[in-house]
């Protein structure tokens, strides 16, 4: 492909095809619900991508954001080379994962990039193309997270890989950082806080939770 239309819904649509990637796929990599990005270039429903939205999809997709209908001089929000090193640059979203009570979900901006060795990634079991990092905010899953730890978040590692683990997921429309196990009932799970003080959820269904990623790494500062 070598030229992009100016419309971004016309873009996204051709990159789309080109890739054999369709509108339910990308809306679950980006935490949607599986009809939205259809929705998005067929109806025009959102008129814009949220920023946050824009950013996880070029990231995904290798592209700019300008071709999303991002400012012109935006990045590719994707893994790129660094300083003539093979580096992988992961996004950092300006958005925060409730550990506590939950918080509103709005549009961020791509705060910045982190540089990490593809090697150590990879050994991860983590898709580079679908990793962001986004920061905790409260104390419902401490001492395992504590308030204002990064975390990197796997998109690509999500519903369809579910096993027991940390994870960023909504529900009720609310961004939280949860640990998840699964239930003994077929396509159920419990959303758990590791800290004893904040409530837990036992035996949900499945789709009544909204997988983002699984969380694959943590970074805090030393108080």
């Amino acid at each position: 492909m070598t030229e992009f239309d100016p419309d971004p819904r016309v873009a996204l649509d051709r990159l789309l095809t080109e890739r054999g990637i369709d509108y339910a796929r990308l809306s679950a990599r980006i935490g949607r619900n599986p009809a939205y990005i259809q929705q998005y270039i067929k109806r025009g429903s959102p008129r814009r991508l949220a920023e946050e939205d824009r950013a996880r999809i070029a990231a995904y997709l290798g592209v700019s954001e300008a071709l999303l209908g991002g400012p012109a001089q935006a990045r590719v929000a994707a893994p790129a080379r660094s300083r003539g090193a093979d580096m992988i640059l992961v996004p950092k979203l300006g958005i925060g994962a409730s550990a506590g009570a939950g918080a509103s979900v709005d549009g961020e901006a791509v705060e910045g990039q982190v540089a990490f060795d593809p090697k150590w990634l990879r050994d991860m079991g983590a898709d580079p193309r679908a990793l962001s990092i986004i920061r905790v905010e409260g104390d419902s899953m401490a001492p395992t997270l504590n308030d204002g730890d990064d975390i990197m978040v796997d998109g690509g590692d999500a519903a369809a890989r579910l096993r027991d683990g940390i994870y960023v997921l909504r529900m009720d429309d609310v961004l939280m950082v949860k640990r998840v196990a699964r239930a003994p009932g077929q396509g159920r799970v419990s959303v758990i806080s590791d800290n004893p003080h904040y409530k837990s959820w036992d035996d949900l269904p499945l789709a009544s939770v909204r997988l983002i990623g699984r969380v694959v790494w943590t970074g805090r500062r030393v108080r």
